[in-house]
């Protein structure tokens, strides 16, 4: 079953960069400030204003205006959404090992 779902695809996407993987897990501390996540890394702050864009574009960060700087926040929905695909396909491929074992187990492959 393939599903058409950009905004999965993004999330997935967001998800596969390490950098942005260690910004979430920062954000999973509590809401701070983008100085703060890009101090534990070797980036210009353009590359981490990129990386905050497209954690944002996904959905999986939510960004707002506070006095002059801006606080990050982690959305956790986003990451339900990616959770929830990974449950339904685990799922599955577990019946279909479980149908492929009982199977080899009635033509006695398997003992």
């Amino acid at each position: 079953m393939v599903i058409n779902n950009p905004q999965l695809d993004q999330i997935f996407g967001a998800l596969s960069d390490a950098t942005r993987r260690g910004i979430l897990m920062q954000l999973s501390q509590g809401e701070t400030n983008i100085t703060t996540l890009a101090a534990p890394y070797q980036m210009s702050q353009p590359a981490i204003s990129k990386h905050i864009r497209i954690l944002e574009k996904a959905g999986l960060i939510r960004r707002a205006k506070r006095g002059r700087e801006y606080i990050i926040q982690a959305a956790p929905e986003a990451a339900e959404q990616a959770r929830d695909w990974i449950d339904y396909y685990a799922q599955f491929w577990r019946e279909q090992f479980d149908d492929v074992e009982a199977y080899l187990k009635q033509t006695g492959e398997l003992r």
